[in-house]
């Protein structure tokens, strides 16, 4: 019977692409995982990797192994989530990735509902990009995301996840309090400041400028949205912005309806194998009442 830590740890070099990455994911030095590779090639008696340049490559063998070894790996999880449910407390831990303006948001009420009602439950919290937080949720790097999508730009779909609905955030024209702007296409002289590129909501501002007839003069690029708000409030760039950023507080300047009221959806998505645990319930419920 084949080693389950060495099939994972093949699984993983297939999910993640090289040695170096799978090490750092679990804390093991590269020649430890090769070394266990090695071991497991041994034990299956056919070649699972071949050379690359510097790296490696699956064998159509390895290939096969690995979607087995993600088969094997979900039943555990979902054995292990089986009796987690027997159980009368909700303990243990859950690692939570959340992007910046849902963790401002809904975090601080989260983890109070949680503290109160979970005591034994440890919640360890990484803010991160949606995108990438979805394919190491997929990779148990997480065991729930908190994520987002835009209108017309589908978030990345990862076989294996499941996704719930958290929040419809409207969308939202930013301008300084003494501007007269009063639709998108007023602002197509304004210094902008977006998210960087590559980001969904850099590319949704940008074609919603342009369908509004204008390129966005992008003077300032961050993607922390403090800064967006402190430089629409002291008058030097407008924004679009999601309501959740204004969360708790009161909106600088005026807020501006873009034509056709946009919202983007924030959602959760977890495991399928292991959204059923206790743990992962728990945190999804406070973050689903912190939301509503």
């Amino acid at each position: 019977m084949y080693d389950v830590r060495r099939l994972r740890l093949l699984k993983e070099l297939a999910d993640r692409g090289t040695l170096a990455e799978v090490a750092a994911a679990l804390r093991f030095s590269p020649s430890t995982v090769s070394q266990q590779l090695a071991l497991l090639e041994r034990e299956v008696g056919v070649p699972l990797l071949l050379p690359s340049g510097r790296g490696v490559v699956l064998t159509p063998e390895a290939q096969t192994l690995a979607a087995r070894a993600g088969e094997v790996l979900d039943l555990l999880e979902r054995a292990e989530t089986e009796v987690a449910e027997r159980t009368v407390d909700v303990s243990g831990t859950v690692r939570l990735a959340i992007f910046q303006s849902a963790a401002l948001a809904l975090l601080p009420q989260t983890l109070t509902l949680v503290g109160a009602e979970h005591p034994r439950l440890r919640v360890e919290v990484v803010q991160h990009e949606p995108e990438s937080a979805l394919r190491r949720t997929a990779t148990r790097d997480f065991d729930l995301v908190v994520a987002e999508q835009y209108p017309g730009h589908a978030t990345a779909w990862h076989e294996g996840l499941d996704r719930r609905s958290l929040k419809l955030d409207p969308l939202r024209l930013a301008v300084p309090a003494a501007s007269r702007i009063r639709a998108l296409a007023d602002a197509q002289h304004e210094a902008w400041v977006l998210e960087p590129r590559g980001a969904a909501s850099r590319h949704w501002a940008e074609q919603q400028c342009r369908l509004a007839g204008f390129e966005p003069d992008v003077r300032y690029e961050t993607a922390d949205l403090e800064v967006h708000m402190r430089l629409v409030e002291s008058g030097n760039a407008v924004a679009l912005l999601p309501d959740l950023v204004w969360s708790g507080r009161s909106a600088p300047g005026r807020m501006v309806v873009p034509e056709g009221a946009p919202q983007r959806e924030v959602f959760t998505a977890a495991r399928r194998s292991g959204a059923g645990r206790p743990a992962v319930v728990a945190l999804r419920e406070a973050l689903e009442r912190a939301a509503a």
